[in-house]
């Protein structure tokens, strides 16, 4: 028996780390943060158990309705927002809810009411979900501005104001990634105790990669910037070794990987989707911030993601996030052809 590796008896639960961290704050803490993350786990655990028997239970398949965005609606998507609102009312610590299914707001009555607005897709990706791709959860969280009483206008505001930011992912395992500003921490559930355990603490993203997540399939529609970057990583010169292409179609499986291991992961606008594909401030934002909180960057191309001050809540941009140098070289392409343009608007 010696020999063999003993267990880990001081396991760290996601509910001991972010109190930790909320002692750590001293007098500013009021363990209002912790509860609320602590219905986000609950949530997890229900998607996750639900995700795994989807089949087996017939909530794969198309519900009869499409969201605000024009997609059918999965049941699975259905019921995953169904539990979130739930959860998150009953957690007392909200004031405004805004769901990727929902078209308007949801403000929290008086009763329940909070000081946190929490914005939320609550099943990225679900249309791979017959295929057994990894899907998630993504959600963000801003405290409501002193003398609010929560009002849309407190989650319409930068992304740097979010006090907290995360995803859950759900494949072979249930992966929690979570940042309240102090940096990016990973954790797993272990099914048997029904709990997140830390396993990949302070993760850092690598400062350059050698992997790409774009939609290759949109690449006739792309503007000159994004196709000149991709060729240049693809087809480089000096004999370097051309980066690989990994594109699974589900931003939380694709951001996961980036923050793992380093590279970039793109979906612009281009000449289809003018304004970008994704939406701003419950799938740009939170996987800016972590991706920030990590050490890597994330742009819309020309700008900061984070620093864009959102006009409506189901708002897109572009996104291009992941290891700093990938994407400070994505960034030139752009700073070239607007200077291209200047130059061309001079002559002209």
């Amino acid at each position: 028996m010696s020999g063999e590796e003993q267990p880990n008896t001081d396991l760290i639960t996601l509910t001991r780390h972010v109190l930790s961290d909320q002692f750590s704050l001293g007098a500013a803490a009021t363990g209002d943060l912790t509860l609320l993350l602590t219905a986000i786990q609950t949530t997890s655990k229900f998607i996750a158990t639900n995700v795994r028997k989807a089949r087996l239970i017939n909530l794969v398949g198309l519900a009869g309705e499409t969201n605000v965005q024009g997609e059918e609606q999965k049941k699975l998507d259905v019921l995953s927002n169904d539990i979130m609102i739930n959860s998150l009312r009953a957690s007392g610590k909200c004031a405004v809810l805004v769901s990727e299914e929902l078209e308007e707001a949801v403000v929290i009555e008086d009763r329940y009411k909070g000081k946190y607005c929490v914005v939320f897709d609550p099943l990225d990706g679900s249309s791979n979900i017959d295929a057994g791709v990894n899907i998630g959860t993504i959600f963000g969280i801003y405290h409501i501005a002193p003398g609010s009483k929560g009002t849309i206008s407190d989650v319409l505001r930068p992304g740097s104001e979010m006090v907290a930011a995360g995803y859950t992912m759900y494949g072979s395992s249930a992966n929690l990634v979570l940042s309240t500003g102090h940096g990016v921490n990973g954790y797993t559930l272990d099914a048997s105790l029904g709990e997140f355990i830390l396993t990949h603490p302070d993760i850092k993203i690598p400062s350059r990669g050698k992997i790409y997540s774009f939609n290759e399939g949109n690449s006739m529609y792309f503007h000159e910037p994004v196709v000149k970057y991709l060729n240049s990583i693809k087809y480089p010169a000096n004999g370097k070794s051309p980066y690989s292409a990994r594109y699974i179609g589900s931003m939380v499986a694709d951001v996961h990987r980036t923050l793992l291991y380093g590279g970039i992961f793109g979906y612009p606008d281009d000449k289809k989707s003018k304004r970008g594909k994704l939406r701003l401030l419950y799938e740009a934002f939170p996987m800016a911030f972590l991706t920030e909180q990590a050490g890597g960057l994330a742009t819309t191309g020309t700008k900061r993601i984070l620093d864009i001050v959102p006009t409506n809540i189901h708002e897109r941009c572009p996104v291009f996030l992941g290891s700093r140098e990938d994407v400070l070289d994505l960034m030139k392409f752009y700073q070239e052809a607007e200077k291209a343009k200047t130059n061309g608007d001079a002559t002209a």
